[in-house]
């Protein structure tokens, strides 16, 4: 057998794939970034042939940089931006429009409408999630009732919904020629139309949407024996790949983590920031505002599941300094900025771009600055804006550990921004727990890849991944306990500012 796993992380700001050996490490990788679309204030789009254009792009890039003949590849995987919506036509794979990101507000009014009827607790009770505009199912709703003729095509059976893994792997298994429509049990977790108990879709929260089963992918486990189907797109071979690995990016980093039994923890930190807390064979309902969500599944009809808080904007905030404000030239610069000042000069940004996520669930929180004086210069702000990454991710470990009355000692922590060191020391200081990050930090493409290479033997068991983890490092935190609490108390303060500001 090949000793190669392909990868793709298709993301919110780009698409990468990663050839993995059998160490778990990493031969090559290839990234392109994707254009963001904004047509009205709080609505983000991305272009579906664009995303899979620099999809082939991308995996071809990985062969030539490793000098790997496709051949090699013994199984690929798939990892992507849940909640992100398209649908698009069976028969010419043409979409009816761009994605709707997950990000974007534009549902705002359904999930209002859902909630003043009452029906937040029956969504929440069958899918483990809040009514939101985060999620797939009001999204997909929108799109049924604005795209004209889109519901019939839908009833026929001729329009496909997918999340991306959805649109990726039928376009990868051979799109309009037979390709699989399958999305597997994390990403459909993420839909807000996937009973968590049966692991199938909901025909009553179906019917409150009017959405048409018709048009939804069939679920299937991350690590799929079956496999989904083979790809030819790099000439393989007659019979092709096998893609049989699909898990959304935030549970393929909790697997590359390796954070398999129940209290193991990570934080990735990306355009938004997500903290998972794997909690077993059972799922575990969240009074504190934490989501109840699926952390993979290795056969039909089972699955570990998970808490999850899910911070909308992080990374995307340093992008904000960077492409609208101009305040720095690249997200690298961040770190020896914010180090030139002792602390943020008593500012606290909430960045509420797309409301408020997790624990506070508010839609009509926008992004705010306080404590501005004439003493605060680019620095503080640049300092403030890293904290703030800090402090969301703070309110969300405290939610999780009462919700699951386990104290973590200490986090594991992956994504692009754990380079940048005052970051990972300024979220140990904030924690007041140890931060640790691993050797391999794209741990997100390593999670698919692990349920990839499982499903066709290369690793025989989850035990086997584990010898694959090592620490690189660990932040010990450094603020004593009234410093800690201070800035909380200052952080909160500014939440509370935040919330609301949207009139209905």
């Amino acid at each position: 057998m090949s000793p190669h796993i392909a990868a793709i992380d298709q993301g919110t700001t780009g698409t990468r794939c990663i050839l993995f050996g059998q160490d778990g490490r990493p031969v090559s990788s290839h990234y392109e970034e994707h254009q963001q679309i904004f047509p009205q204030p709080g609505w983000v789009e991305h272009d579906p042939l664009e995303i899979w254009q620099h999809t082939q792009n991308v995996l071809q890039g990985v062969l030539d940089k490793g000098h790997i003949q496709a051949k090699e590849i013994a199984a690929l995987g798939i990892t992507n931006q849940r909640e992100t919506t398209l649908v698009w036509d069976k028969a010419t794979g043409r979409p009816y429009g761009n994605a709707i990101v997950w990000q974007c507000t534009r549902t705002r009014g359904l999930c209002q409408r859902l909630n003043d009827e009452g029906l937040g607790p029956l969504f929440r009770q069958r899918t483990g999630l809040v009514v939101a505009t985060y999620f797939s199912g009001p999204k997909l709703k929108w799109l049924l009732d604005h795209v004209p003729g889109l519901r019939a095509q839908a009833e026929r059976g001729q329009a496909l919904f997918g999340n991306i893994d959805t649109w990726l792997i039928w376009n990868l298994t051979g799109g309009p020629r037979g390709g699989a429509h399958v999305t597997d049990v994390t990403n459909a977790s993420r839909t807000m139309l996937m009973n968590l108990t049966t692991l199938d879709w909901d025909q009553e929260l179906l019917d409150i949407l009017t959405i048409p089963r018709e048009m939804l992918p069939a679920i299937r486990p991350s690590s799929d024996k079956a496999t989904y189907g083979l790809s030819s797109l790099l000439g393989a071979s007659e019979t092709g790949i096998p893609v049989c690995g699909d898990v959304g990016d935030q549970q393929a980093a909790l697997m590359g983590q390796a954070c398999f039994a129940p209290g193991e923890a990570k934080n990735t930190y990306g355009t938004g920031s997500f903290m998972l807390m794997n909690t077993g064979e059972r799922p575990v309902p969240s009074p504190s505002g934490l989501l109840t969500t699926v952390a993979y599944g290795l056969e039909p009809g089972r699955c570990h599941y998970a808490l999850e808080g899910s911070i909308a904007i992080t990374g995307a905030a340093v992008q904000w300094l960077r492409d609208n404000l101009g305040l720095i030239k690249e997200a690298a610069e961040t770190e020896k900025i914010a180090r030139s000042v002792e602390d943020a000069g008593g500012v606290y940004f909430v960045p509420a771009f797309s409301g408020l996520f997790a624990p506070h669930w508010d839609m009509d929180a926008r992004g705010i600055i306080v404590g501005l004086t004439r003493y605060v210069t680019r620095a503080h702000l640049v300092r403030a804006t890293l904290e703030a990454t800090c402090y969301q991710s703070r309110e969300v470990l405290g939610a999780m550990e009462a919700d699951s009355g386990i104290a973590l000692s200490a986090l594991k922590v992956d994504g692009g921004a754990v380079v940048n060191d005052l970051l990972m020391q300024l979220q140990a200081d904030i924690l007041g727990k140890p931060v640790i990050r691993p050797t391999i930090r794209e741990t997100t493409s390593l999670g698919a890849a692990y349920m990839a290479g499982l499903a066709v033997g290369l690793w025989p068991n989850l035990e086997a991944l584990r010898h694959n983890w090592a620490a690189e490092r660990t932040f010990e935190p450094g603020w004593d306990e009234a410093r800690r609490a201070q800035g909380y108390r200052g952080w909160k303060r500014a939440v509370e500012r935040a919330k609301g500001w949207i009139e209905p």
